[in-house]
């Protein structure tokens, strides 16, 4: 199977890749940065969705196909509302929604043929936002509501699955000042463990499909 991966030179996105892999599958990543060379990929900023599409259609056509989609991709603006420069704020709205709709939507004509899956990466924090992250919790509240409108006008046609992640341990946190970091009670996940999730709705039979999953550390303070 060809599975197109977002975000995949790290984090969660590049744990994905490489169970994919393990898997017997190819992994086909898209990112801002480049990836580890093992993986096929294309470089593009998903804030454009020109770019968003261009890759999505480049490494589709260069495998002959797509099976998956997995739209891990994400960034972050931390503070508060009047704090954070507005085009910071709606750069995390662009790539994390937007993003994820322009691949989504460049990826429909191949994951139709196919009777693909699509795994979209939401957040606990789309669910029970926390202050100082607007820009993070609206991005990621925003799709949940655009895979969950997604799941239901493409029934029959393409598999849908919504992860909402908690924290994990990887460089999403890095950069940022302390306050904005987890603390050391966090117990956040490795995402090797998270991704083994995406792989179980990648590998639904067509016709049965795992609509949502919430993944997160067992300390997790945002959910429930």
């Amino acid at each position: 199977m060809n599975i197109l991966i977002t975000g995949g030179a790290s984090g969660l996105g590049l744990a994905t890749a490489e169970a994919v892999e393990k898997e017997g599958w190819r992994a086909l990543v898209v990112d801002v940065r480049a990836p580890d060379q093992r993986f096929d990929h294309v470089t593009a900023d998903l804030a454009d969705r020109g770019e968003a599409e261009r890759a999505v259609r480049e490494l589709a056509e260069r495998a002959g196909g797509l099976d998956g989609v997995v739209t891990a991709a994400g960034i972050d603006a931390c503070g508060r509302l009047e704090d954070v420069p507005a085009d910071d704020w709606e750069r995390v709205i662009r790539v994390n929604l937007l993003g994820t709709a322009s691949v989504v939507r460049a990826a429909l004509p191949y994951l139709q043929h196919t009777r693909g899956t699509v795994v979209t990466c939401a957040s606990t924090l789309g669910l029970r936002p926390l202050s100082d992250a607007s820009a993070y919790s609206a991005s990621k509240s925003g799709v949940v509501g655009f895979t969950r409108a997604l799941a239901t006008e493409l029934r029959g046609q393409v598999g849908v699955t919504l992860l909402i992640p908690g924290g994990m341990r990887t460089s999403f946190f890095d950069g940022r000042p302390e306050q904005y970091k987890p603390g050391p009670e966090a117990g956040l996940n490795d995402p090797a463990h998270v991704a083994q999730s995406i792989v179980f709705a990648l590998r639904q039979p067509t016709g049965c499909e795992v609509r949502e999953l919430v993944v997160c550390p067992s300390t997790e303070t945002s959910w429930p």
